[in-house]
């Protein structure tokens, strides 16, 4: 069973219109370092289906996903 840490980062997720998409993004997970951050976001790209990107310590993700993404970041916690 995993334990909660109060001193998690909590992630951010919200919907932005770019150009007329919709493009999902993540952020707040600064504290996770870069690599931490693309590996989650390969494997939010391949839950999601569709491509993204990691960028000034937020992850992109395109489309409307933050449903899928917060059922992940749900089931992350355990």
């Amino acid at each position: 069973m995993k334990k909660n840490n109060p001193q998690s980062p909590k992630p951010e997720i919200r919907l932005e219109n770019r150009s007329g998409k919709k493009v999902t993004v993540i952020s707040g997970l600064v504290t996770y370092g870069e690599f931490r951050l693309n590996d989650i976001a390969r494997t939010l790209k391949g839950i999601c289906a569709t491509g993204g990107t990691v960028k000034n310590g937020r992850i992109e993700i395109q489309g409307d996903k933050v449903a899928d993404i917060e059922a992940w970041f749900q089931k992350q916690k355990g």
